[in-house]
């Protein structure tokens, strides 16, 4: 992201906060691993998708209207000593000269500053219950506040979330963040076509989970969005499994839900294959069955259409699909009214997607599906998962877990898949394999 979309960002913002009101966005914390190691640190979404700063200890306020400096950045100072340590800070210079702060000031001066700022402003747009911390500040910082004579300071008289406005902006994708999306979309796809090359009986699930990620690493992409998830066998039918600590066995399918995240963009694709490189019929049943239910979904994907028409086109291809093959039992329009589909079709068909994987955005509005609209990023997922013992279910269907995952885009005239580089096509990816 450029200097000027960072700005434009903020800009908008102010204009529907209106003069006499203030934001206060906090940057995340650092987060402890254990002792004395940190995770490695990544900034707060709402906070970096208004000023680009990429340090921690650092509060960012707009105070919209304000003549001499509409946009101040609190942050660390400069200090050759920890700077030797740990690399070098922007410090107050740093702050104006290349993240476009209006002012700054030491991150220590917070509670010297920052309540000033408050007494002049009716309204203050902030984020409750994200950064504790700060939580017991603001409150501290009102109390002393109102305790002033009212004929000296007013003081805020209004709270409003400033998510709610914050995360309608991030709905709508920009071209230069459709560009990271579209990158980290398509390093993924390559470390997933890796993992279908290197995939073997016998070799160990975090030994392909290995390969995806340093094949993400070397292409610029150091951090994965989220943990990945290689599951085999049995383990594909679980969700949410990230052990990854399983040997692959012939015969078995393996699931892999991962995606890289590039400059805080997040990428996000599922594939199923199987792990000696070719379907079993009953395999190869399933799995046709879930691309046929997401190619169904995906149609559904355009401007006009509401949140949930891909999830009602999926759960129509996958019910009819499972009443063919005997896995359920009855007429496909009575199984869906009553969700007996719930049993092996468990999550929805997607979620937003940008610079959180699982990205912010409201589904419904005044109660009602939310209509897509151009630019707007989103998964769409279909799985079907089967565990042995399933009872009324044959044997030659247990520990089958298939989910098929891909990123899209809403375009002004349908949509665009970022991550169709990624094999799934079942003569694909045996083809891939066998090469």
């Amino acid at each position: 992201m450029t200097v000027a979309e960072y700005k434009r960002r903020r800009h908008q913002l102010m204009r529907m906060m209106g003069s006499g009101s203030i934001a206060i966005l906090p940057s995340g914390p650092v987060a402890r691993r254990n002792r004395d190691v940190d995770y490695p640190y990544r900034p707060d979404s709402d906070f970096h998708y208004m000023t680009g700063f990429p340090e921690p200890d650092a509060v960012a306020v707009l105070i919209p209207g304000r003549s001499h400096a509409a946009y101040v950045l609190f942050c660390r100072e400069r200090n050759p000593e920890k700077e030797v340590w740990n690399g070098a800070r922007a410090g107050q210079d740093g702050a104006r000269e290349t993240y476009a702060a209006d002012d700054s000031f030491p991150i220590g001066d917070l509670d010297d500053i920052l309540p000033r700022m408050l007494e002049q402003c009716e309204r203050v747009y902030y984020a409750m219950g994200c950064n504790p911390e700060l939580d017991k500040r603001m409150s501290e910082w009102i109390k002393d506040i109102r305790t002033k004579p009212r004929m000296e300071v007013q003081g805020p008289l209004e709270f409003i979330a400033l998510d709610h406005y914050l995360h309608d902006m991030r709905l709508y994708k920009s071209r230069s963040e459709i560009k990271a999306m579209r990158t980290a979309a398509k390093i993924s796809s390559k470390a997933h076509k890796r993992a279908m090359k290197f995939c073997r009986p016998g070799v160990k699930e975090w030994q392909v989970e290995a390969e995806i990620v340093h094949e993400c690493a070397r292409a610029g992409a150091r951090d994965q969005a989220y943990p990945p998830i290689v599951g085999g066998g049995s383990n594909a039918c679980i969700l949410h499994y990230i052990e990854n600590s399983d040997e692959l066995k012939d015969g078995d399918l393996l699931l892999i839900d991962a995606g890289c995240e590039y400059t805080c963009y997040a990428s996000d694709i599922t594939r199923t294959f199987p792990v000696n490189g070719k379907f079993t019929p009953a395999q190869k049943a399933l799995y046709e069955l879930v691309l046929k239910a997401q190619q169904a979904a995906i149609e559904k994907v355009q401007p006009g259409s509401h949140w949930n028409d891909p999830h009602d086109a999926a759960v129509k291809v996958i019910t009819k699909g499972l009443a063919e093959l005997g896995i359920l039992k009855g007429r496909a329009s009575t199984l869906i009214r009553n969700e007996h589909y719930k049993q092996f079709y468990k999550h929805r068909t997607g979620h937003w997607l940008g610079m959180d994987v699982h990205d912010v955005g409201d589904y419904k509005i005044d109660g009602q599906w939310r209509l897509l609209e151009p630019g707007m990023a989103l998964t769409i997922e279909p799985g079907l998962y089967i565990p042995a013992g399933t009872k009324g279910v044959a044997k030659k269907w247990w520990d089958i877990g298939i989910r098929i995952e891909d990123d899209l885009v809403v375009t002004k005239d349908g949509h665009d898949i970022l991550s169709k580089d990624a094999p799934k096509k079942v003569e694909e990816i045996e083809a891939l394999m066998a090469g």
